[in-house]
């Protein structure tokens, strides 16, 4: 297994880490993301880093607050921090595509990493969302990722929900069985 190239079996879709918050001080992660027709990720934001995602392949569709962006080969578009936003795949084909975050974040990395390993393990429902509680919190967490709107309320419960899997060691178990070494 390639650490650096991680594959999804709910969502179809791979991530290659191209360069780390480690290797670069900080002060970015770049991945290239294959996202399967139908893919894609709901409505967040990050406080603590912006995303730019670049297009190589295919049509990507890109929520920015309010405004659709359908991105070809070569164009760009970027999150910064504290937008609502998603990216998709509304197309019949495979869309490849670059994320670079500024600055880096091996919090988001993590939860990938875990996040792909747990759909590997049968440990997610049909959408890739974790059945446990505590990882589906610890996630959110780890991310630095922030639900909008009326879900923002859950925040909270999350949040607390994630502490208490971090005192329970979850945590530390969940990166020993899915983090490379």
């Amino acid at each position: 297994m390639n650490p650096r190239r991680i594959y999804n079996p709910i969502q179809k879709d791979y991530v290659t880490f191209l360069k780390t918050s480690r290797e670069t001080n900080g002060a970015t992660t770049i991945v290239d993301v294959e996202l399967a027709p139908g893919g894609g990720v709901g409505l967040h934001y990050h406080k603590a880093y912006s995303e730019k995602f670049i297009c190589k392949e295919g049509t990507l569709g890109v929520t920015l607050g309010k405004t659709e962006h359908l991105l070809q080969a070569g164009q760009s578009a970027v999150a910064e921090k504290n937008i609502i936003h998603r990216f998709y795949n509304n197309t019949s084909t495979v869309v490849k595509f670059s994320v670079e975050l500024k600055p880096g974040s091996e919090g988001f990395e993590r939860s990938l990493q875990i996040g792909y390993g747990l759909a590997r393990d049968g440990k997610t429902n049909q959408k890739g969302i974790p059945k446990n509680l505590f990882h589906v919190s610890m996630l959110l967490d780890m991310s630095e990722s922030k639900l909008p709107g009326a879900y923002s309320i859950f925040e909270f419960i999350l949040k607390g929900i994630a502490k208490l899997g971090y005192t329970l060691g979850m945590k530390e178990k969940l990166k020993r069985y899915y983090l490379p070494d």
